[in-house]
């Protein structure tokens, strides 16, 4: 709003109350300011972390999903209703200075939004048109919430409370507009011209305030002291609030509108695939220190930042495979129980890092007589007493789908893996199937406990070299554990092999040398076993100088590790997904299929090729470059395709109680698209839909690898 309406200035004193404004004010952002402080002394109190590096790709990430909020559009109503409230705030922001300052200056304009000013005439019908914008998203998540009631949402009071803050600041803006506009019409009609200037048209002030004019010409006839009221009522309702507003956030769910940018700045950059590895793990247990997270204060700073951005939309929930069946896993209640109780424990975290002089990271526990306002922020967070319940740390597939849906990258596997560390290393306490799996890898160096020298038996009739025998090869073949042991994964092996073998490719195995890479182990909080398993290998890759060849995997677990993790540990090395080699092999004309396969097949994304390290395309090329067979996507495909159920080492333990197994969901949305078969690129999701197909009855469909379509198409 302008100072003046169609070039007049206001009567001086109009809405001006210079004491009024400054005690609001200094109340407000006092207030704002001392609860901000609260917060700000608590996440410092969060394990140090960097994350200044990179800070050209930092300000490209945060201007697509910050700004242009890239992830909100992958719910399109909600998306365009939280967008339209977003950029309406950022318009809207400059014209609560303007007001404030108005409460000084009846002409107060920011400088350079004046009526006479290029800026003025553009500003003031574009606040307009973004007041009505915010409007209609305020209304769309109003209907989500108390008509529809979406259930991935928080339905509580808070949220309607908001919304209906928001709704009335907007409204009273245009109030105020409106009812200042019919002022001055009904002063100027009645004023003589010589003395008043040219009177306001309807025209010239649509022109510059659109929607106060429509509400002007709705409340004209009014009397002048009623106008005068509603303008002074339009006018004191913005100021306050928006000062009322800005300091519920630090107390809510909405302080995200806050921490937002800063969470989706901060977020981690290394691949999504790379767990975080405990430095001097060896020292760390001489020390008797914390492997993992066993306390509140044990989580880095940006994870208490995740808690604090957390906006209860639900997405992540609406996608996790343990919620979806009925798991008492819910990663929108797994964040927000962690970050109530972090509010919670405040005074005591504060004043333990108080007494141990300032140093952040773990508390010892020295400040054992803080006041904790019985918070009881030292006792463990998982278990008896705890704040999560054991079943749901270990529910958690590591699928990453509750990452990929949060519109604010909180991230949740990191988390998870970080509880299992401590329970399994300190305290010994894990689901009973994984101790077979641990014993496995620590006596044969695979989790089904099969001799090493076993290995390369699915081998035996091909005539493949080991690198030891041909060290030159440009190609090693990784096999991995299950499919160099199960028979199932075996044929799988065999025709990645021969495929291979028919294109010419020079290559060769490890053979008994060849080990888990771990994974197994990390993603059950083993980091110690699996630490080990990843030194020894990247040693007898390199002594075969493995960084200068290309490393092919049938299993997209030990493609992510390879690629990922071990890089941590010294490993840099060229790893390539079977099904992208293929992919590769088939372009070049190494590999034509010619023999016609008609079949309809629907296929079904690994949680660690896909969403792990994007590999969507390579699987779905060789399947198409197969003559006569046609590819189905299921409902759930691509980035929001359901985990099988076997990741995060869930391969080897029972499920835990549900309505449904993950497997058999996953294989009755495949079986929705009426396939002759089902195409997948892991051993794990093999397995599991397998199982799943026999779970329904459904054995008459069969289950096939990538590889083994491509060689069956082979003349």
């Amino acid at each position: 709003m302008r100072g003046a309406v169609g070039g007049r200035r206001r009567r001086p004193g109009e809405h001006m109350s210079p004491i009024l404004m400054s005690l609001c004010l200094a109340a407000g952002w006092g207030a704002f300011a001392y609860s901000a402080w609260r917060r700000w002394r608590l996440l410092k109190t969060g394990v140090p972390i960097a994350r200044f590096d990179r800070l050209g790709e930092r300000f490209r990430r945060t201007y697509l999903y910050a700004i242009a909020q890239l992830r909100m559009r992958r719910y399109p109503l909600a998306g365009l209703a939280h967008m339209l409230i977003f950029s309406g705030f950022c318009v809207l922001l400059l014209r609560t200075l303007v007001l404030w300052g108005r409460g000084f200056d009846v002409g107060f304009n920011l400088w350079v939004l004046g009526p006479d000013q290029l800026l003025g005439r553009i500003y003031g019908p574009l606040k307009d048109a973004f007041a009505v914008l915010v409007l209609i998203g305020a209304s769309i998540f109003v209907y989500f919430r108390a008509v529809k009631r979406l259930p991935r949402m928080t339905l509580s009071r808070e949220g309607l409370v908001i919304l209906g803050i928001i709704i009335v600041m907007m409204l009273s803006d245009i109030l105020y507009d409106g009812a200042t506009i019919a002022a001055h019409r009904k002063s100027a009609a009645l004023a003589s011209a010589p003395h008043v200037g040219e009177p306001v048209t309807t025209a010239a002030t649509f022109a510059s305030e659109p929607a106060g004019t429509v509400v002007a010409l709705m409340i004209s006839w009014l009397p002048s002291g009623v106008l005068n009221v509603l303008a002074h009522a339009g006018f004191w309702t913005h100021s306050c609030l928006v000062l009322i507003f800005l300091n519920l956030l630090p107390y809510s769910k909405h302080f995200h509108i806050i921490t937002a940018v800063p969470n989706v700045f901060f977020q981690n950059l290394d691949p999504p695939g790379r767990l975080p590895p405990i430095s001097d793990l060896e020292g760390r247990i001489e020390r008797e220190e914390t492997l993992g997270v066993r306390r509140i204060d044990q989580f880095t700073w940006k994870s208490m930042l995740d808690f604090y951005t957390c906006t209860e939309c639900g997405r992540c929930s609406d996608f996790c495979p343990a919620t979806k069946t009925g798991k008492k896993l819910s990663p929108k209640h797994f964040t927000i129980d962690l970050r109530n109780f972090l509010y919670a424990s405040d005074r005591g975290l504060v004043a333990a890092k108080a007494e141990a002089g300032g140093a952040t990271g773990t508390a010892t526990g020295a400040a054992t007589g803080a006041d904790d306002s019985g918070a009881g922020w030292r006792r463990d967070l998982v278990g008896d007493g705890g704040v999560i319940d054991p079943e749901v740390v270990w529910a958690c597939t590591t699928c990453r789908a509750c990452e990929q849906e949060c519109p604010v990258f909180i991230t949740y596997v990191d988390k998870f893996v970080d509880l299992r560390r401590h329970l399994v290393q300190e305290r010994g306490d894990f689901p009973a199937q994984l101790q077979a799996a641990f014993r496995g890898l620590e006596s044969a160096g695979n989790p089904w406990s099969f001799p090493a020298e076993d290995r390369a038996k699915w081998a035996e009739d091909l005539g493949l070299p080991t690198l030891a025998e041909k060290p030159e090869v440009p190609v090693l073949f990784w096999v991995g554990c299950a499919p160099a042991f199960d028979e199932r994964a075996k044929k799988v092996t065999r025709a990645t092999a021969m495929l291979m073998q028919k294109a010419g490719v020079d290559f060769a195995i490890l053979g008994a040398e060849e080990q888990c890479t771990g994974d197994p182990a990390r993603r059950a909080g083993n980091e110690f076993l699996f630490q080990m398993f990843a030194q020894n290998n990247v040693q007898t890759l390199t002594g075969y100088a493995c960084e200068k060849k290309t490393i092919v995997t049938s299993c997209p677990h030990c493609f992510n590790t390879l690629l990922n993790e071990y890089p941590d540990f010294g490993g840099k090395f060229n790893v390539v997904h079977h099904t992208t080699f293929l992919a590769e092999l088939v372009r070049q004309g190494k590999l034509t299929p010619t023999k016609r396969v008609e079949r309809k097949v629907a296929y079904h994304d690994s949680c660690y090729l896909g969403r792990y390290n994007d590999v969507y395309d390579p699987p779905r090329d060789v399947l198409r470059a197969i003559p006569g067979l046609t590819v189905l996507e299921p409902a759930a495909t691509r980035d929001r395709g359901l985990c099988c159920g076997a990741g995060g080492a869930q391969m080897f333990k029972e499920e835990e109680h549900g309505s449904e197994r993950v497997n058999v969901l996953r294989t009755l949305q495949l079986l929705e698209t009426k396939p002759d078969a089902i195409s997948s690129a892991c051993p794990f999701c093999m397995r599991m839909l397998t199982d799943g197909l026999a779970t329904k009855g459904r054995e008459d469909i069969p289950q096939l690898d990538v590889a083994e379509m491509l060689l069956e198409a082979m003349s």
